[in-house]
């Protein structure tokens, strides 16, 4: 007798990893413009992260992308070590793979877990030194919490900050290309017609958002010289 709920199934693992990762990319492309106005005015960014800082409306926002983070990473877990289990040895023997999976579809895992260590080091060097920092009502000695020009200003200075952020957007830039059609995918949108457009507005809107981000990376490293 099959298992009424839902979320027990692969499917509905699967789809609930879709529907957190859209989300993700609505947040990214949100977090890539926000960025972005460092670049022509840093007053106005910094107005921005005051605006933002730990008001409630904030609190709140960052803990549903929080939740829904650990939501996704833990179904993206089990979901490998269940597809590695059901396909036994013959994970090792690259024959028994379709030509037409992508390397990205097949390192999806591996992608995720550079994207997650990257995240580790993002929430280090300004989450918790600009949020958090503000809830514990304390300053760090680059900069005050809503001044995040001084954060980014500082970090993408150094040469290893920026080499490491480029990996970190490389490795986003391949997990949403795939990700992003693969969700539409599981929702239904499985037709030849529409699998082709998707496909190429993953590439598209990942392209555009980690360039956002490469771009104030670049710009501040340059600025620093």
């Amino acid at each position: 007798m099959s298992n009424p709920c839902l979320l027990s199934s692969s499917i509905g693992k699967k789809f609930l990893m879709s529907i957190t990762g859209l989300f993700f990319v609505l947040f990214l492309a949100f977090h890539a413009t926000m960025n972005a106005v460092h670049i022509f005015s840093p007053e106005d960014y910094n107005a921005i992260c005051k605006f933002l800082g730990a008001n409630w409306y904030a609190l709140v926002g960052t803990a549903v992308i929080a939740l829904g983070f650990i939501i996704h990473i833990a179904y993206a877990t089990i979901l490998t070590i269940q597809n590695r289990k059901a396909r036994g040895t013959d994970r090792y023997d690259s024959e028994v793979r379709p030509a037409s999976v992508e390397w990205a579809s097949k390192n999806m895992f591996a992608l995720g877990v550079i994207v997650f260590l990257g995240l580790g080091l993002h929430l280090y060097m300004f989450w918790s030194k600009m949020q958090l920092a503000e809830i514990m009502g304390t300053v760090d000695a680059i900069g005050a919490p809503a001044d995040g020009s001084a954060f980014i200003m500082y970090w993408f200075s150094k040469p290893w900050v920026v080499v490491v952020y480029m990996v970190w957007l490389v490795a986003i830039w391949f997990h949403l290309t795939h990700g992003f059609w693969s969700a539409f995918q599981t929702m239904g949108w499985n037709n030849k017609t529409w699998m082709s457009r998707l496909r190429c507005l993953s590439d598209i809107i990942a392209t555009i958002i980690c360039v956002a981000f490469a771009a104030v990376v670049i710009a501040a490293f340059c600025m620093s010289l």
